[in-house]
C-alpha cells in the first residue's frame, strides 16, 4: 500500500465521526440520514465510484482486523480488543450476506461513542433496533450507493437478481434498496428521459440481507 492510500484509509473512520452532530440527542430520522451521508462520505475517501464496492476498501483500513469464524452466534459482531476494532463474521452466510454483515458491523464502529446519541428509542424502535437498522441502512448505502442504483436502473437493469449481481449484493438487499429510493414506483422497463426523474428521500430503513 503506497503513503497516499494509507492516508486516505487512516482517515476515514475519523471523516465518518465528524459527521456525527455534536449535540445531546438526535432524531431517529436524522440518526439515517447521517448514515447515508456517511456511506458517501466513505465512498468519496475511498474515491469509489463503480461498483460493486470492494471489501478491501475495510479490510485495509489500519487498526481494523477481519476474522471469520463458524461457531460465531450471529452473523457479525465487532468489538475493541484493546490494540485494534475486530470484526467477527460467520461463515455460515453467503459471501453477499457477509459482505453486507461487514458494512454493517464497521457502521457500528463508526458509532462508538455516540451511539446513546444518535438512537433514543421511540414509541417504534427501542435504541438497540434503532442502531442496528441504522447500520442496516448505511450497509445498504455504501454497497448499493443512489446515483449507481439510478444509474444502473436507467440504463435497463431492473431485473432484482441482474441487479443483486451487479452490486455483489443479495437479492433481499437489492429489493430493500429499491423500496427505500422509490425505485419499485416506477414502471418496469421504463426508462425515463432526461430531467424528468424524481425519487423521493431515503427516510426509512428496513433490515437487509
Amino acid at each position: 500500500m503506497n503513503n497516499r492510500t494509507q492516508q486516505r484509509t487512516g482517515s476515514t473512520l475519523q471523516s465518518l465521526r465528524k459527521l456525527i452532530p455534536d449535540r445531546s440527542s438526535v432524531s431517529f430520522r436524522e440518526a439515517l440520514l447521517v448514515a447515508e451521508i456517511q456511506a458517501s462520505r466513505f465512498l468519496i475517501c475511498q474515491c469509489l465510484d463503480t461498483v460493486p464496492v470492494p471489501d478491501g476498501t475495510i479490510l485495509s483500513q489500519p487498526r481494523i482486523r477481519v476474522e471469520l469464524t463458524p461457531t460465531l452466534p450471529s452473523f457479525g459482531l465487532s468489538f475493541w480488543n484493546g490494540k485494534s476494532w475486530v470484526i467477527q463474521l460467520s461463515t455460515r452466510q453467503s459471501h453477499a450476506r457477509r459482505r453486507f454483515t461487514l458494512f454493517h458491523e464497521y457502521k457500528h464502529i463508526v458509532d462508538h461513542g455516540a451511539a446513546d446519541r444518535l438512537y433514543r428509542g421511540d414509541a417504534r424502535h427501542t435504541p438497540g433496533v434503532q442502531a442496528e437498522l441504522a447500520a442496516d441502512f448505511f450497509a445498504g448505502c455504501a454497497l448499493v450507493p443512489r446515483r449507481l442504483l439510478k444509474r444502473a436502473w436507467g440504463r435497463g437493469l431492473q431485473d432484482p437478481k441482474l441487479l443483486a449481481a451487479h452490486f455483489d449484493v443479495s437479492v433481499q438487499a437489492i429489493e430493500v434498496r429499491l423500496d427505500q429510493t422509490g425505485l419499485r414506483d416506477v414502471r418496469p422497463r421504463c426508462v425515463p428521459s432526461s430531467g424528468s426523474w424524481r425519487l423521493g428521500p431515503d427516510t426509512q430503513s428496513r433490515g437487509a440481507a
